[in-house]
């Protein structure tokens, strides 16, 4: 059986070169992110995932979690890798020193998180609500919240989740009707039912947290009168430690295509007179809070696309390199190993060089995120900020449609043995599938970065970023040799396409307002696809230097150029094709009556 294996040269060319970890290690506060940190951290992850995670990723699967009278039993060796990852600290790797975390900026986190999601899906999902909760209480909480709830859950002792949707609100959290009732004494009384609660349950801590969308009963009604709300599983004892069970209930577990380790939970607020809850923030605020907790989610999710193409890869490139089956096409000798065949390698270089450009365009927009955060200059923060807010669902739609076409390949490669849940290529496939899905569908991520990133604004920080991607299509133009011409050729069909595609949406947004969202999502896949080969571009320009230079390396460096050199050639050639859906696709699309659908 494959064991994951963390692509530690590729993280660190895309850390050092791409995403310029030197200069966010000199951001204020970040300065212990030093590159051999850095390097020394991802060392000890990639052996805590090889060592920890990924051995009980497919038996986690098949046994999957147990429900029985309100209580989840997580599968055999889960409750033991989650000690010893909180015994090696790595819950509060990105969180605040103040309450005990370490402090890395958020590109190093991405990183680590690429492989607890690549080792094992369904595991890394716990930590990551968690880390979510945490972000909403440490940016939105008093200051008695933060000091009885943040210390626990940064080192991983207890788990946060995300309480939003009800059976009758889904994405629409204007519906939600959950209830808080003060109680006069600063705590509420929460009263409802929450659907699909990731980690709602579970027995790996003695205590759960949750954070719960509710309203208080002079809330004005839509998306303005909903509060947030901690609610922990236990309530607490006077010295901090877990105390009387609270009301709230996991009344059972769903029955997933994927995932299956990962409890997904309905939980019951309240039966038993009232769920005890206190409020964070302000009231009627919650959901500005929650979306802290959401940006960072939807984030995270990108990343699991990255993680499970890495992953469906690996596998299959193992497989292809010793399945013998079928002839060499050139001289007929055989058999020989399917990787010899020449679709198949087209498939494998699909899975690879999507997979490298969807990891170097996630750790560019951490990167942008950390110096949002903490570049002495207002201008540069404010600058990375909308760079990194018009990226976020480009990250989490295309990487996570992506991911579910690279396991899809994987499965192919595999042939019929792919489908045959033995091999492990089918779990990929599986775990990817609700990607697209959860903490909002590729759809709702579209139409965000239409409507709010680029008709709002009227395109300024769109064709900000298609200025910069023009002056890496210069440097391609100047450098000699085949390979750089087709990547220049590929890139710069890629960058128009996506300009005259972006022009089309900040102009007609308001007068055809049907008719470009029926384009959203062909728009989010051209701008991930040329945002992806602008990362490609930069590799190999990287990858041309150092050639040039005697740095060493070589085998490295020449398939960083060959893998840009396919993107353009099978990647970048889609863009034309999807400008010309973004520009012309409404009109067909809307004509067509609903009773002839």
């Amino acid at each position: 059986m494959s064991t994951y294996s963390a692509p530690l040269r590729d993280m660190q060319f895309v850390l050092r070169e791409l995403a310029g970890i030197e200069q966010v290690g000199k951001l204020p506060g970040y300065e212990e992110a030093t590159p051999d940190t850095v390097d020394a951290i991802l060392e000890e992850a990639g052996k805590f995932a090889a060592g920890a995670l990924s051995p009980i990723n497919g038996s986690g699967d098949h046994e999957g979690a147990k429900w029985h009278d309100s209580k989840v039993t997580m599968p055999a060796g889960f409750k033991e890798a989650y000690r010893q990852f909180v015994e090696n600290g790595w819950n509060g790797i990105g969180c605040e020193p103040e309450y005990g975390g370490q402090g890395m900026p958020k590109v190093v986190v991405a990183a680590v998180q690429e492989m607890w999601k690549a080792s094992n899906m369904a595991f890394s999902l716990c930590p990551l609500l968690t880390t979510g909760a945490i972000e909403a209480i440490t940016l939105n909480g008093s200051p008695e919240l933060k000091a009885t709830y943040l210390p626990k859950m940064i080192e991983g002792s207890w788990t946060g989740t995300m309480n939003l949707t009800e059976p009758q609100a889904g994405s629409d959290l204007a519906l939600v009707r959950s209830r808080a009732v003060p109680q006069g004494d600063g705590t509420y009384k929460v009263f409802g039912q929450k659907i699909f609660i990731t980690y709602g349950e579970h027995d790996m801590t003695d205590n759960i947290i949750h954070l719960v969308l509710a309203r208080t009963p002079d809330a004005p009604e839509g998306v303005k009168g909903i509060s947030l709300f901690v609610v922990p599983k236990f309530l607490l004892n006077a010295d901090g430690s877990p105390g009387a069970r609270n009301d709230v209930r996991c009344v059972s577990i769903e029955h997933k295509l994927g995932i299956h380790a990962s409890p997904t939970c309905v939980m019951a607020y309240g039966d038993n007179g009232g769920a005890i809850g206190y409020l964070v923030g302000k009231e009627n605020e919650g959901l500005k809070y929650m979306f802290v907790m959401m940006n960072a989610a939807r984030f995270a999710v990108g990343l699991e696309g990255v993680a499970i193409a890495d992953r469906a890869y690996q596998r299959a490139l193992e497989y292809a390199r010793e399945r013998i089956q079928g002839r060499d096409l050139a001289d007929g000798s055989g058999p020989v190993p399917i990787i010899r065949h020449p679709d198949i390698r087209r498939m494998l270089m699909l899975m690879k060089s999507q997979a490298e450009a969807m990891r170097a365009l996630a750790y560019v927009v951490a990167a942008a995120h950390d110096a949002a955060a903490r570049h002495p200059d207002a201008e540069e923060r404010k600058r990375n900020q909308a760079f990194v807010d018009l990226m976020i669902p480009v990250v989490k739609g295309w990487s996570t449609e992506t991911g579910i076409e690279v396991a899809s390949l994987g499965v192919q490669i595999h042939g019929g043995m792919g489908f045959i849940e033995e091999t492990g290529a089918a779990q990929y496939l599986r775990d990817a599938r609700i990607t697209t899905i959860y903490e909002g569908t590729t759809g709702i991520q579209a139409n965000d970065l239409i409507g709010r990133k680029i008709a709002r604004e009227g395109g300024a920080t769109i064709k900000a970023v298609i200025g910069i991607m023009k002056q890496v299509e210069e440097a391609l133009a100047k450098q000699p040799g085949e390979e750089f011409a087709a990547i220049h050729a590929g890139f710069s069909r890629g960058v128009q396409a996506l300009a005259e595609a972006a022009t089309h949406v900040a102009t007609n947004f308001s007068q055809d307002i049907k008719g470009v969202h029926v384009g959203a999502v062909p728009f989010l896949r051209l701008m991930g696809i040329v945002s992806g080969g602008w990362q490609m571009a930069r590799a190999a320009l990287v990858a041309q230097r150092q050639l040039g230079s005697g740095a060493g390396d070589d085998g490295f460096y020449k398939a960083k150029i060959s893998t840009a050199r396919f993107f353009a050639d099978h990647l970048l050639s889609q863009a034309p094709g999807l400008a010309a859906t973004v520009v012309r696709g409404g009109a067909g699309a809307l004509a067509v009556p609903e009773e002839a659908l």
